[in-house]
């Protein structure tokens, strides 16, 4: 008989060592493939290129190649830096050719537009779009641009159809849009197949700017589709092509903090990055990593910060999104009601009614925020983000049974969502 137990005994032993290797085994990153990127030099404001170009543009100027080239270089600025000023003086350049301009106006339309979009200026996007059909050249551009207009403004049907128009599974252009089509119809699989054929098609042109491109949009996509390797080794060629890229840091940084739960080396790679990059939201995911770490100053330190930057006046409608979570975690609860009617007036997608159905919620009003989740958010995003707010105002209306079915959904994004987010899911 104790022999017996023995060998239970000895088997439970076993198991329990199988088991605890079993949650060892898995992915991990190495800090030796990323550091030398962390401490990449910032990025250059000025360059010989954009000195010629600039040098050429007087108050008085006519050189239209100079403004667009100026302003090709301000973006690239913009980019680097997350500086909102360089965003700005690239639209101020492309205004200007647009105003000038006798031939090639279509072109610097959709310049113009483009800016527009990364701004959130959709309507005048939009509006810019239509003036650059108008001009009749360059057709098969204006209806991509028409695609991506209508995407943001969340006019899906009208966006569906320019996407036909554009059909060529040749065309980087169309491919990357065909995989934004099928990620948002919830189609990962299928996206990520069409976002593959776009990074080899950039491979096939060595376009830079397209191989980045690609490489951190498929990276993304890898992420929510629990393939973490292969999004980590796509950030790691994004930064060998530009070592400065904050957004692949920004990847390699959630993928130590939502799949290795590593907070303090996330927080390492985040601060490093903000040494360089000023984007706002990046200060977001710093006050999160904080508190995931238990460290409740660091938070409201990085809130502050992010406050402070979203404050500059030419950010305009650019981080509304963020300011509606952020005034609801602060409970100033009209600052946000009043932000998320202005981004569903500005764009009436899905994610901006979740805001608006959340900011009724928090201030109480459950049914209203029901009301807004079952007329435009059921059956139409499949974002892991909206999905959990709407969860949580199905719970507080007695709807379990469509909690328990986005639950099931939502356990499985949890790396999407990030560890502060877990506990919340689980309680669902």
């Amino acid at each position: 008989m104790n022999t017996l137990k023995l060998k239970y005994t000895l088997l439970f032993l076993m198991t329990i060592v199988l088991l605890s290797c079993k949650q060892e085994v898995g992915f991990k990153t190495n800090h030796e493939d990323y550091d030398r990127y962390l401490a990449a030099e910032p990025v250059k404001t000025t360059s010989k290129y954009y000195e010629l170009w600039d040098s050429k543009i007087k108050s008085d100027s006519l050189q239209l190649l100079s403004l667009g080239n100026v302003a090709s270089e301000y973006n690239r600025f913009f980019q680097g830096t997350g500086d909102i000023k360089y965003l700005k003086m690239a639209e101020q350049s492309l205004q200007k050719a647009v105003d000038i301009a006798a031939v090639g106006k279509a072109g610097y339309y959709r310049a113009l537009a483009r800016n527009y979009i990364s701004q959130h200026r959709f309507k005048e996007a939009l509006q810019l779009a239509e003036k650059a059909r108008e001009m009749g050249s360059g057709v098969k551009d204006t209806q991509a641009l028409f695609f991506d207009v209508h995407m943001e403004l969340g006019n899906y049907e009208k966006a569906h159809a320019y996407l036909d128009s554009i059909g060529n599974m040749s065309d980087f252009g169309y491919l990357i849009r065909l995989a934004k089509w099928n990620d948002h119809k919830g189609d990962l699989d299928t996206a990520i197949r069409f976002m593959e054929k776009a990074a080899a098609k950039a491979e096939s042109s060595k376009n830079k700017s397209m191989l980045l491109w690609s490489y951190t949009n498929l990276a993304d996509f890898y992420g929510h589709a629990g393939r973490i390797e292969d999004s980590y080794q796509l950030y790691l060629r994004a930064l060998q092509l530009d070592p400065q890229n904050a957004y692949a840091k920004k990847g390699i940084a959630w993928i130590v903090y939502s799949h290795e739960r590593n907070g303090e080396e996330a927080l390492r790679i985040l601060d490093s990055t903000l040494m360089k990059h000023q984007s706002p939201d990046y200060y977001l995911l710093k006050a999160e990593i904080a508190e995931f770490i238990g460290n409740e100053v660091l938070k409201l330190e990085a809130l502050d910060n992010y406050y402070k930057k979203v404050q500059r006046k030419g950010y305009g409608d650019m981080y509304n999104a963020y300011n509606v979570d952020f005034y609801i975690d602060m409970e100033v609860h009209e600052k946000a009601m009043k932000l998320a009617k202005k981004e569903v007036e500005n764009r009436p997608t899905p994610e901006s009614y979740g805001l608006l159905a959340y900011s009724y919620f928090a201030k109480g009003e459950k049914e209203k925020a029901l009301e807004i989740v079952e007329k435009h958010i059921a059956g139409k995003t499949f974002e892991p983000g909206i999905l959990s707010k709407a969860a949580e105002i199905y719970k507080a209306n007695g709807k379990h049974d469509k909690v328990k079915e986005l639950k099931q959904e939502l356990v499985g994004a949890i790396y999407e969502l990030g560890p502060v987010m877990e506990p919340e899911i689980l309680r669902l």
